[in-house]
């Protein structure tokens, strides 16, 4: 079978190869609570629903269809939860619908997509997921909408590993390349944009090369330390943090290896 590979694991591996080793080769769960996602999933919905089930025969949806996509997807949140997101609808219809003066057919909606990649004999699977997915005269956007209270911008190599991968996984799938990823900020109205290239499909081909000679050989996996040593979630694990390691028991590996005959 075939290792599958998201945006999400590249980072990790790309921040300390130690820490991949014990999350995914391991099998390690990470620790800690997370908060209800019910408000984010809600605004997600609604705004996939606004786009997929208009019709597009007229320039502008109605404010009771923009109403009817988030009551749709409303369902089980607080009084308070109700009004703060149809607040947050409001805002992004007037911001990014109305100025426009037609609402745009996307491509497509919350949806997978996936992509193969043959690197050192193994074949990966690449993985992700997207809000929206809009035409450019030369190629493609992605659009991720960010709901939390206090979001933080993501990190540079996080971004060009995650464009990196897009760029490899819309290829496939379209045959039109990914030219632009854009956070958009749903509280703030902000937009933040960033412009892919071919560069970025080049950095991420390198960094899963690497990460194919260690699956290959299941040779060291070195700690990357740093300041995240300190919070890392597996430093009890980690000889390089801990004087006296856990041991950590590796989950069987099952890697589909293509060979040439």
């Amino acid at each position: 079978m075939a290792y599958f590979i998201s945006a999400t694991k590249l980072k990790t591996y790309a921040r300390c190869p130690k820490a991949y080793y014990f999350r995914y080769e391991c099998g390690l769960n990470e620790q800690g609570a997370f908060a209800s996602a019910a408000f984010g999933t809600a605004l997600h919905g609604a705004l996939a629903q606004l786009y997929q089930d208009w019709h597009y025969q007229e320039p502008l949806p109605s404010t009771a269809w923009l109403r009817r996509c988030w009551e749709t997807n409303a369902g089980g949140l607080s009084d308070q939860q109700l009004a703060e997101g149809w607040l947050l609808m409001q805002r992004y219809y007037e911001r990014e619908i109305v100025p426009v003066g037609t609402m745009q057919k996307p491509l497509a909606t919350e949806g997978r997509i996936q992509g193969l990649l043959l690197v050192n004999g193994i074949e990966f699977k690449l993985t992700g997921r997207y809000d929206r997915l809009d035409f450019l005269a030369d190629g493609l956007e992605l659009i991720d909408y960010k709901s939390a209270k206090s979001p933080t911008l993501p990190s540079s190599e996080d971004i060009d590993l995650q464009m990196g991968l897009y760029y490899l996984a819309l290829e496939q799938r379209y045959g039109r390349s990914l030219k632009r990823m854009s956070l958009l900020y749903l509280r703030t109205g902000e937009r933040v944009s960033y412009e892919a290239s071919a560069a970025h499909k080049q950095q991420v081909t390198v960094v899963i090369s690497e990460l194919a000679q260690r699956l290959r050989e299941e040779s060291e996996w070195q700690a990357s330390c740093g300041n995240q040593c300190g919070q890392c979630q597996y430093a009890r694990y980690c000889p390089a943090v801990a004087q006296k390691p856990e041991a950590a028991v590796q989950k069987p590996r099952k890697l589909q290896l293509c060979l040439s005959l």
